[in-house]
């Protein structure tokens, strides 16, 4: 089992979210559980690479 790590926020009566390595694909949920569902179906989506032009971020170490 793979850990993803997302960033989420409530607004208003939703609580809406994104996978941190895909920021340009966000989901929403009427509860926080509901919306930590969503996210692992973008994921598996996004890493198959059957998707093209999936823009990702990714880390450097500059110095």
């Amino acid at each position: 089992m793979e850990t993803i790590k997302f960033v989420y926020y409530q607004e208003n009566d939703l609580w809406v979210g994104w996978l941190d390595e895909y920021p340009d694909y966000r989901t929403q949920g009427s509860t926080l559980e509901e919306l930590k569902d969503n996210p692992k179906d973008i994921y598996l989506e996004l890493s198959s690479w059957k998707i093209p032009y999936v823009r990702k971020t990714g880390e450097l170490v500059a110095g």
